[in-house]
């Protein structure tokens, strides 16, 4: 059944953020934020993006892994008398309930070098070890947790604004946000000419995994390069994150989720299944098994 969020009731609250219109509706007396499809800041044949599609899609599969995750819905919006494939987002805050991002904490640790926003990776990993709300492992498993599913489904913007914690005004206490803002995975830009290059040339899927998108992250000032980082083995953390996703990723719970999609063409979906099959095998796959075939050798050697 397709849901229409036109007509309900509209919130006061506002929300940040620089991906698209937000509102803040009640849909069955809760809470959501909806997303409107943002205009492409790249492709410029395209008038509006998919990231909607891609927050739903993204979003669930984090929810498929066993990550804790935002709540989406896909429906319509009609605006001056124009249909809109919109994204409802289930809001996670509570009168008295927060959420802090990852910044706002970064900005905690005094002898850093750079703002809270700053995404160079050492200091990102400082924060993760020097911050006092929560266990330090705790942290670093979920910042790495993430990584390796943002490298999953192509996120190329997960930042220090869009992860963080829920912190309670009364008690004090901090907790994990869930996972939220997906909308920047499997290439939102891309159009029907885009997709169809893919399906057909082994080149462009190529560029899509090996290339294109980057992380978030910087590494000495460059943004990382998914397979090259993973692939590497050369962070400890990032190993055993990849550990304890790898046999978590199922993809034929993947595909029924995108077969499942609402609103999204059949070429969308062939392109969706395509590229996370290719991702999955060439980056998590591969640096899965050149994980294990270096314990097995070090095993041996002992």
């Amino acid at each position: 059944m397709m849901i229409d969020f036109s007509n309900l009731p509209v919130r006061n609250k506002t929300y940040a953020g620089a991906n698209g219109s937000k509102i803040s509706v009640l849909y069955n007396g809760e809470q959501y934020m909806l997303k409107f499809p943002p205009a492409p800041s790249r492709n410029q044949a395209m008038s509006y993006t998919n990231g909607c599609a891609s927050e739903y899609i993204g979003c669930h599969i984090f929810e498929n892994v066993g990550i804790p995750v935002q709540e989406t819905l896909l429906g319509v919006y009609t605006r001056k008398g124009k249909e809109k494939i919109v994204v409802a987002c289930k809001d996670f805050t509570s009168p008295g309930i927060v959420l802090q991002d990852f910044a706002s904490l970064k900005n905690t640790i005094i002898d850093s070098a750079h703002n809270g926003y700053g995404t160079e990776l050492g200091d990102i990993l400082q924060t993760l070890q020097e911050q006092t709300v929560m266990d330090p492992r705790k942290l670093t498993n979920w910042f790495w947790d993430i990584f390796i599913v943002d490298a999953l489904i192509g996120n190329w913007d997960r930042h220090n604004g869009n992860w963080g914690f829920l912190y309670n005004t009364q008690t004090d206490a901090v907790t994990l946000a869930p996972v939220y803002d997906c909308g920047s995975c499997l290439y939102p830009q891309a159009d029907d000419e885009i997709m169809r290059q893919c399906l057909e040339n082994q080149s462009e899927r190529d560029l899509r995994v090996f290339d294109i998108p980057l992380s978030g992250i910087k590494l000495n000032g460059q943004k990382i390069r998914y397979f090259d980082f993973i692939s590497s083995l050369k962070n400890k953390d990032c190993n055993q994150a990849l550990k304890r996703i790898w046999p978590r990723i199922d993809m034929a719970a993947i595909n029924e989720i995108i077969d499942t999609t609402p609103f999204i063409s059949d070429l969308q979906k062939a392109f969706y299944k395509t590229m996370l099959k290719e991702r999955k095998e060439r980056i998590l796959d591969f640096s899965f098994e050149k994980l294990r075939k270096r314990e097995r050798t070090k095993e041996s050697e002992r």
